[in-house]
């Protein structure tokens, strides 16, 4: 079960950075630049910018007792006769010898770092530009050798490649990825390899796919796409950095580093997909938290939700055995628990007809249908229904489809619709239906509402050229009283 709302309450209040925290840190940056710029540094400073997590909006929240950090590069000109430690070297100096900041100050290869008590930090890279030539090097004091670097392209390929995935996808799952990482420990992957893989599994055929729905989708989508890329690599690949090919990523990883990650991957995606797929909602929860931990849903009650959820599933398995018809309680007792309580075969009734259209290997399955009920076809007056809503039994719906965004269907297409009635009084009346028929105002259809029960309309998006089946959306219940 995707268990959506769960999922954003989880990245929210657990995964992502929050917003005291982010001021706190963007305050501290603001400070360090102003001090950088009125220090006795020596090289020009052309600008800074943020890199790294913070830059990739992929930071995620430290778990209790840990620290967060942002990277952030000081680009700076080249001064005559400085080696590469010399701009790290110096930049640790300038801070020494600050009263503020010289309990605060450690250097590393690449970077000088001020601490903050313990809770958070800022690496400050030293990045020098056009030295011999166009380009930035980072500084390598261990070595004294200057490093090309592509720090600002690397930044706008992951802004791409999230744009692809739609939703902000890309950076939701590599967040929920770091967090796995985090709270499990039981694979290591620094943070620039793990966002590498992850992006190199999206693709600029990815826009508009369903794949991206929303979280849980995009999470099954990407983790099924790595493992089954690292299944295909028994031994450590190169990763390398899509804007530097020189530069491999893989090299973070030990073999055996390597095989452990892969390993992970593999378990874990199956269960994410068994997360995903189960249909009952207090056994998807645990499922879901064997993956995450006991902060996902830790708000929903597990246990009385599926002695509910077991109370209810005896309810409707009563109803819906209790005639073929389908009994007219059915109604009240959906209009109570809601639509969620059905299960998927209820939607599948045996005189369904199936389309009769050659399908598209890339059937889309994300397009919505809406409705708004009029007491009568041409009346101007309107009430919008969402699947599910009771509505009289009298009047009728306008029936309309949309795309994912909600913009209309372009021309060159047909909209045929798949009316179904479902319950006593309409299979009384020889009027189950489960046909297709087509749009009575370009995209849109009049259904009159008359027979009491679950009842279900669905769009099917058939292209006009070679009348190809290229969309076709979920069943959309109405609900008669």
């Amino acid at each position: 079960m995707k268990l959506q709302a769960q999922f954003n309450d989880f990245l929210a209040e657990t995964v992502n950075l929050n917003a005291t925290r982010v001021s706190l840190l963007s305050e501290a940056v603001l400070n360090l630049k102003g001090f950088i710029r009125n220090s006795a540094y020596g090289a020009r400073i052309k600008t800074f910018a943020r890199q790294g997590s913070w830059a990739h909006q992929t930071i995620i929240k430290p778990l209790a007792g840990g620290e967060y950090d942002a990277d952030l590069l000081m680009f700076v000109y080249p001064e005559e006769g400085w080696s590469a430690s010399d701009y790290v070297d110096k930049l640790y100096d300038v801070f020494s010898a600050s009263g503020l900041y010289k309990d605060k100050v450690s250097r590393w290869e690449y970077c000088v770092t001020i601490e903050y008590a313990g809770v958070r930090k800022v690496d400050i890279a030293p990045c020098v530009v056009d030295r011999h030539q166009p380009g930035y090097e980072v500084c390598n004091r261990a070595t004294n050798d200057f490093e090309v670097t592509r720090p600002l392209e690397y930044t706008d390929w992951l802004v791409e490649q999230n744009g692809y995935s739609g939703g902000n996808s890309f950076r939701k799952v590599t967040r929920l990825l770091k967090y796995l990482r985090d709270i499990k420990t039981t694979f290591t992957c620094p943070s620039v390899l793990l966002t590498t893989l992850v992006g190199q599994q999206i693709s600029w055929l990815d826009q508009g796919k369903a794949n991206y729905a929303d979280v849980p989708t995009a999470l099954l989508t990407l983790v099924s796409r790595l493992d089954e890329w690292l299944q295909a690599r028994p031994n450590k690949p190169q990763v390398l950095n899509p804007k530097l090919t020189t530069e491999d990523f893989g090299q973070l990883w030990t073999d055996s580093q390597y095989s452990n990650f892969r390993n992970c991957i593999h378990r874990y995606q199956s269960w994410i997909a068994e997360a995903y797929d189960c249909e009952d909602r207090a056994e998807s929860i645990k499922a879901w938290q064997r993956v995450f931990g006991d902060e996902f849903g830790k708000g929903v009650n597990v246990l009385a939700e599926k002695a509910a959820t077991d109370s209810s599933r005896l309810s409707v398995d009563h109803y819906l055995s209790e005639t073929a018809a389908h009994s007219d309680g059915l109604v009240d007792f959906v209009k109570r628990v809601g639509l969620s309580i059905l299960p998927k075969w209820f939607f599948k009734p045996p005189y369904l007809k199936n389309p009769p259209w050659p399908v598209s290997s890339e059937l889309i399955r994300t397009i919505n249908v809406v409705a708004q009920w009029h007491p009568s076809k041409d009346s101007m007056e309107v009430r919008r229904v969402v699947a599910g809503d009771p509505v009289p039994p009298r009047g009728g719906l306008w029936l309309d489809v949309r795309q994912p965004d909600g913009s209309v269907i372009p021309d060159g297409y047909m909209v045929q619709w798949r009316i179904t009635n479902t319950g006593a009084a309409a299979i009384a009346a020889n009027s189950r239906r489960g046909d297709f028929y087509v749009s009575n105002r370009r995209y849109s259809r009049w259904e009159p509402l008359q027979y009491r029960g679950v009842h279900m309309a669905e769009a099917f998006i058939v292209r006009m050229t070679d009348d190809v089946l290229v969309a076709q959306s979920e069943p959309f219940a109405v609900l008669i009283e």
